[in-house]
């Protein structure tokens, strides 16, 4: 029970800092801050794919040593339906990441690079929809604590 609990705090502290991540992403896509954030962007970013990584971790750690057990997850539609979410959002993360290594390549070799307006905003609009599609995966943890399916 020690080990569940464990898990769970494990991977929700995961999701929370997933959130807390896109969330500086987004705050930073801003054209007044891009001149100064457009640097660090690259490095949240890889913040955000090991976080990624350790939620992921966190999370499938729970479905195999947690108290259901593995069993109760393989075969419950709502669980492939969370995983499948994750991986779009990760997906739809990788035009960001591209996005921010070369702004980081352009700042290094020209500290006046100035990012077009047009990519911020495209950047900007992928990490908003990765944050709303986000806020959908507790839902789904929800629902299949609950024994919910769809």
């Amino acid at each position: 029970m020690a080990l569940d609990a464990a898990l769970a705090y494990l991977h929700f502290f995961c999701v929370l800092s997933l959130t807390a991540v896109l969330t500086a992403e987004a705050v930073l896509l801003r054209p007044a801050l891009i001149a100064q954030s457009g640097r660090w962007l690259a490095r949240i970013d890889l913040a955000y794919l090991g976080v990624a990584a350790a939620a992921l971790a966190s999370g499938l750690s729970r479905a195999v040593w947690g108290a259901k057990g593995w069993s109760y997850y393989a075969h419950n539609p709502v669980f492939h339906a969370k995983i499948g979410l994750f991986v779009l959002i990760g997906l739809i993360s990788v035009a960001p990441t591209l996005a921010f290594l070369r702004w980081a390549r352009n700042f290094r070799r020209d500290p006046a690079y100035t990012v077009p307006l047009a990519e911020l905003k495209k950047a900007r609009r992928y990490v908003m929809i990765e944050i709303h599609l986000l806020m959908l995966l507790p839902l789904f943890g929800v629902m299949m604590a609950r024994g919910l399916r769809f």
